[in-house]
C-alpha cells in the first residue's frame, strides 16, 4: 500500500475554526464546551490521537463558525497547549494560542456540594487559576476548595 492509500484525509474548510494541539482524548470535552454537534451547525470534524510532531494530539475543524473568547477561555483550561486558527476563504487568517485565564466565573462547579454556588441561591461560581508546575489549579471564591484532577468532569 501507498502512503496515500493509509493515510485519512479530513477536508479543508473554507471559513471557520481549526483548533489544533488538543491534549490527546479531550476532543469531546471540546465538543462538550461548544455545545457541539448542534444540527445548526456546519460540518464538525473530529481527529482524535492523531500523530503529530510531537506526539499524539487531538483536533477539531468547525465549519462557519468562530470562537468566542469565552469558549477559548473554557478550551484552555482543559487544553492549555491549544492553538485556535481562524480560517477565512480557506486560508489561516489568525493562529493564536490559548491562554489560561486567571478567573474564571459560570464556567466549572464547585466539587464541594455544601458552597453557596451550589445552593438555591443566586450565586454564580467563581474559580481563581493557577499552575502549579503542570498541574492546572482552580480555587473556588467562596469555600476555597481546589479542584485539580479532571475538570472537564465539573464543566457547566
Amino acid at each position: 500500500m501507498s502512503d496515500i492509500e493509509t493515510e485519512l484525509r479530513v477536508r479543508r474548510i473554507e471559513n471557520g475554526t481549526v483548533i489544533d494541539h488538543i491534549t490527546a482524548g479531550k476532543a469531546l470535552n471540546v465538543l462538550k464546551i461548544l455545545g457541539l454537534p448542534d444540527s445548526s451547525e456546519g460540518v464538525v470534524s473530529v481527529l482524535i490521537n492523531s500523530h503529530g510532531g510531537y506526539g499524539k494530539k487531538d483536533v477539531v475543524k468547525i465549519e462557519n463558525r468562530e470562537l468566542k473568547v469565552e469558549e477559548v477561555d473554557r478550551i484552555a483550561l482543559i487544553a492549555p497547549n491549544a492553538t485556535i486558527n481562524i480560517i477565512r476563504k480557506f486560508n489561516v487568517a489568525s493562529k493564536n494560542r490559548v491562554h489560561i485565564p486567571t478567573f474564571v466565573e459560570g464556567v466549572v462547579r464547585c466539587i464541594n456540594p455544601n458552597c453557596i454556588s451550589n445552593s438555591n441561591e443566586p450565586v454564580t461560581s467563581k474559580f481563581k487559576v493557577t499552575t502549579e508546575e503542570t498541574c492546572l489549579k482552580l480555587r473556588c471564591f467562596y469555600c476555597a476548595r481546589v479542584i485539580s484532577e479532571n475538570i472537564a468532569e465539573h464543566l457547566l
